[in-house]
């Protein structure tokens, strides 16, 4: 399947925050959007989620205009982890992926649901945290929580903003291998907004990079990441390093 957001234009208020933005994500690809504050990266996941209506601009799913698919058609195409949480006090972790399963439930919980809740847990390594109510943890773990919701939910595309921003270095690296791999394994695709480029670098297989409101530019992150995109579009300087671990950004003054 793909996606196709095409021409995207968004307003708040008289400020401009999207001026045009257009690009495709396969299955099977792990995409990144990158850019600073502001550039309207979580604007455009947004969009895609179907939570802001564009001023222009539409998103299509194999053709089809995201808009006139049925709401829980289109929960089993599109799993979205925001940036920020709202969740219910006392409602356990299991409680709360489960959540992830509605648009597959009808009128009670089959052992269906709970294998595929085991699995999500077991993807996010929070098993033991199943019975732990979803206020008594801390910000990294109920980011990992929400990020099983979607496991659950077996999305067609996952769409997340920011997803290791609670998180620490191991359990960023953890999310975004095991997202990766469940993305090249079922053929899936996965929209993410991050900041870090050493990560998108890594761990995606393309990117879009924003610079306030438009593409800079898309296509592979080795193509896209160089110094003279990251002084366009961030202001520093960089240098790009290879070694046998890989590629990674090195920005300085």
């Amino acid at each position: 399947m793909k996606i196709d957001v095409m021409n995207l234009v968004h307003n708040y208020g008289r400020y401009r925050v999207l001026k045009d933005i257009s690009f495709s994500v396969d299955s099977g690809e792990v995409v990144s959007l990158l850019g600073p504050n502001g550039c309207g990266k979580s604007t455009t996941i947004k969009i895609i989620s179907s939570l802001f209506k564009p001023v222009s601009g539409k998103i299509n799913i194999d053709g089809k205009d995201i808009s006139e698919i049925d709401p829980t058609d289109r929960a089993k195409l599109i799993g979205y982890v925001p940036q920020y949480f709202t969740y219910s006090n006392f409602t356990t972790v299991l409680e709360t992926v489960l959540i992830g399963r509605t648009p597959y439930m009808s009128w009670s919980v089959t052992e269906e649901d709970l294998a595929v809740v085991d699995y999500a847990l077991r993807c996010m390594n929070i098993q033991d945290l199943a019975e732990r109510q979803i206020n008594e943890l801390s910000g990294g773990q109920r980011q990992r929580v929400f990020i099983a919701r979607a496991i659950a939910q077996k999305p067609v595309f996952y769409l997340f903003d920011e997803p290791t921003s609670s998180l620490d270095l191991r359990h960023q690296i953890d999310t975004l291998a095991t997202m990766r791999e469940i993305i090249h394994r079922d053929n899936s695709g996965m929209i993410v907004a991050l900041h870090d480029l050493n990560l998108a670098l890594r761990y995606t297989d393309k990117v879009i990079l924003i610079s306030d409101g438009e593409v800079y530019d898309a296509g592979k992150p080795a193509d896209v990441l160089t110094p003279k995109a990251i002084f366009d579009v961030y202001g520093v300087k960089a240098e790009i390093i290879e070694n046998d671990k890989g590629r990674f950004v090195l920005a300085y003054e």
